[in-house]
């Protein structure tokens, strides 16, 4: 059947559009996708990452150094006044968070291992509260909020994010790895969250403090964790932890009040060697299982949700997860509680992802872990 030069025009035009809307959607997919952007490199080994007024950022380096850097990418001197902390093994200066009123009253929270008695190797987490001076140069009204109970002689297992949550902080506490029973008792600070007010205070709604336990320190929130290396509050308001498993069984958690998260009894990993964990099982009643797990391990660090509108409707709500493992910033879709996709980002960096934080402008920062760190900003 012959063609009329009519149809054969539809035809075209059809072709056309759909070659037009084809190339959109393309384009489309590709701007989903954010490019890296350098802010800032020459960072040594950093690990937390804080947000002050005029787009400038608060870095800490795991040796003991705070840096104050500049919107244009300079690195400021180190603040002078931080504690001085047990820069071994996976300690130093560890997490930092500014106040909510910061503005006004340019507070901040840092955590770091802190040493013991002079001249001892017993070390632990513990949390600070400071003023940034003025101008910047240094920390003001240095307060130890919290200590870790008890000191032991470790390198390893510091857990360190600090949350904050109205009048009152989180703080997760690792297990300090040969410690890992501690976790599962409630005389030590060890493989817990704990929840403190904002002077250093216990908050009188805490589970222990409303339901005593003998011996049980007042401070826990929750228990039966290994290594909490992320943490942030959800759009539910709730807190969210991840956690390292040993070898396989990095957990996401939404540690509520007076919850076992089972750490040792239960995991999803073993022990490095391949070794069975307890009895090898993965669950227990009376212990919380995880909302995800990661088998075999991405070594998770940095943890936060995507608020902003700024990477368009299918990225809100997205949780994003670095792994230092893999080198990768994971980019998690949740279905309520539950992992229900994941797409991998930078992995062609080929760097470790430390922590990720979605700044006042709604865009997200990471902060890559190597003796030449990067800070970055992902672009739309």
């Amino acid at each position: 059947m012959l063609q009329t030069p009519t149809s054969r025009t539809q035809r075209t035009v059809r072709r056309i559009a759909l070659g037009c809307l084809l190339a959109a959607l393309s384009t489309a997919a590709l701007a989903a996708t954010p490019r890296p952007e350098v802010v800032a490199k020459g960072l040594e080994h950093p690990w937390g990452l804080a947000f002050v007024p005029d787009g400038r950022f608060l870095v800490t380096e795991r040796p003991g150094r705070l840096r104050l850097v500049q919107a244009d990418g300079r690195i400021g001197e180190p603040v002078a006044g931080v504690p001085a902390v047990a820069a071994q093994g996976q300690g130093g200066l560890l997490d930092v968070v500014t106040d909510s009123g910061f503005a006004k009253n340019r507070t901040l929270y840092l955590c770091y291992s802190e040493p013991g008695a002079e001249g001892g190797r017993a070390n632990s987490t513990a949390l600070a509260s400071a003023r940034l001076s003025a101008d910047g140069t240094r920390l003001e009204g240095l307060r130890v909020l919290f200590s870790q109970r008890p000191k032991v002689a470790s390198s390893a297992h510091f857990g360190c994010r600090i949350v904050e949550s109205g009048n009152t902080l989180f703080l997760t506490l690792g297990d300090r790895f040969r410690h890992s029973a501690d976790a599962q008792t409630l005389d030590n600070h060890h493989g817990k969250v704990v929840r403190v007010l904002k002077d250093g205070g216990v908050p009188p709604d805490n589970p222990l403090v409303l339901n005593p336990r003998p011996g049980a320190l007042p401070e826990i929130w929750s228990w039966g964790h290994r290594n909490m290396q992320g943490a942030t509050l959800g759009p539910d308001g709730q807190l969210w932890t991840h956690e390292h498993g040993p070898q396989g069984g990095d957990e996401i958690n939404r540690p509520q009040a007076g919850q076992n998260h089972g750490w040792p009894v239960v995991s999803f990993g073993k022990h490095y060697g391949g070794f069975t964990i307890g009895d090898g099982i993965t669950e227990k009643a009376g212990m919380q299982a995880p909302l995800h797990h990661w088998t075999p391990s991405i070594a998770p660090s940095g943890m936060a949700f995507v608020t902003s509108d700024r990477y368009g409707p299918g990225w809100k709500g997205n949780l994003m997860v670095g792994s230092l493992k893999f080198g990768y910033l994971a980019r998690l879709t949740l279905a309520g509680n539950k992992v229900v996709a994941e797409e991998r980002l930078l992995q062609d960096r080929g760097q470790r992802v430390r922590d990720v934080r979605q700044g006042p402008d709604g865009l997200l920062y990471v902060l890559t872990d190597s003796p030449q760190g990067e800070l970055l900003r992902l672009v739309p």
